[in-house]
């Protein structure tokens, strides 16, 4: 009785690697959590980059919008960003959320790349972030005019996002 009592840890390893293995197997690391589609954009304030005023994230009225969740932190934040600026020609609302970034850097990364957006809020601590779903930057949220989220974007956006993206904002 003694030895079994000895092994039962490692017995209990065992079935926990096996357990653990199984999930891995079989989850697709590509799905991304979308939890926020269909559902209408969170009601938060955050503190506007330049005023430091608390601004609404998405405000009754405003039409369809693009929120992109970024840093001055991020690589694959300055290669979408002339996606982002492409997209800002083609007369889409974007409203960029400054994600766990200083507002210094922020300014200064959006100084040398361009400024793409019509309002710049900060997400200093990442509760915004945690609202939205955010699982890293760059994320962006397609908001329909009656302030439903219909598509997330997770990672950069492409040159060739650029028509899906726009046409999901009709």
């Amino acid at each position: 009785m003694k030895r079994w009592l000895a092994f039962s840890p490692l017995i209990v390893l065992a079935a926990l690697a096996v357990l653990f293995a199984g999930y891995a197997l079989k989850r697709n690391p590509q799905v991304s959590p979308d939890a926020l589609v269909g559902k209408a954009v969170p009601a938060l304030s955050l503190p506007d980059l330049d005023s430091g005023t608390p601004a609404p994230v998405r405000a009754a009225g405003d039409g369809p919008m693009l929120i992109n969740f970024f840093a001055s932190w991020c690589a694959p934040c300055e290669i979408e960003h002339p996606q982002l600026m492409a997209l800002k020609a083609r007369g889409v609302r974007i409203v960029g959320v400054a994600y766990k970034d200083a507002p210094a850097n922020t300014e200064a990364f959006l100084s040398r790349l361009g400024d793409p957006f019509a309002a710049r809020l900060v997400d200093r601590d990442g509760r915004a972030g945690v609202e939205f779903g955010v699982t890293g930057v760059p994320e962006t949220f397609v908001v329909d005019a009656q302030g439903r989220v219909v598509a997330k974007h997770t990672g950069p956006i492409t040159p060739e996002d650029l028509d899906g993206l726009v046409s999901k904002l009709r």
